[in-house]
């Protein structure tokens, strides 16, 4: 039962997910405070590449995170993505966000230590994941695909994953 009040869905969730997908997790750390010219740039090119994503659904982001942490200032993008290639087209094209910030990244950053950048990416199958969400709104792998109560077949993991305990 969906709790309107504060979108909180009471009981036990999980994400029904029938296509491969991709988890990109993306962060930055900052490594010298005092190097706020060169961080702060580097932390406001996020928003107008996930503007770009949300905007245009056919270039594949299916649903998205950020999370942050205080000293050190470290943030980290969990995003899932429709393939591995619509990730990599965003990544590489000229007329998307990301390529002209990486570049300017490399120009004014670059080795110089004062801001870490990383990432992950994960190809992941329909049966090779499981997840659970307890009386919360909907969220990450399941606000990005489809959002589905728990059956009696599916309340553990194992059976989730489709394997014997």
């Amino acid at each position: 039962m969906n709790n309107k009040m504060n979108n909180i869905f009471n009981g036990r969730y999980t994400a029904n997910v029938s296509e491969p997908f991709v988890v990109f997790l993306i962060g930055m750390r900052v490594n010298r405070f005092w190097a706020m010219k060169k961080w702060f740039a580097v932390a406001q090119a996020m928003g107008p590449m996930m503007q770009t994503l949300s905007e245009h659904p056919e270039k594949g982001l299916l649903g998205a995170r950020m999370f942050f942490r205080g000293w050190p200032l470290e943030t980290c993008l969990v995003s899932y993505w429709r393939s591995f290639d619509d990730l990599i087209r965003f990544a590489r094209s000229d007329g998307d966000p990301h390529w002209p910030a990486w570049q300017q990244f490399m120009r004014d950053v670059g080795a110089d230590g004062s801001v870490g950048i990383w990432h992950e990416t994960y190809r992941v199958n329909p049966d090779q994941f499981e997840c659970i969400y307890g009386n919360m709104p909907s969220f990450g792998l399941a606000a990005a695909t489809t959002h589905v109560p728990v059956s009696e077949k599916m309340r553990t993991a194992q059976a989730r994953m489709n394997v014997s305990a």
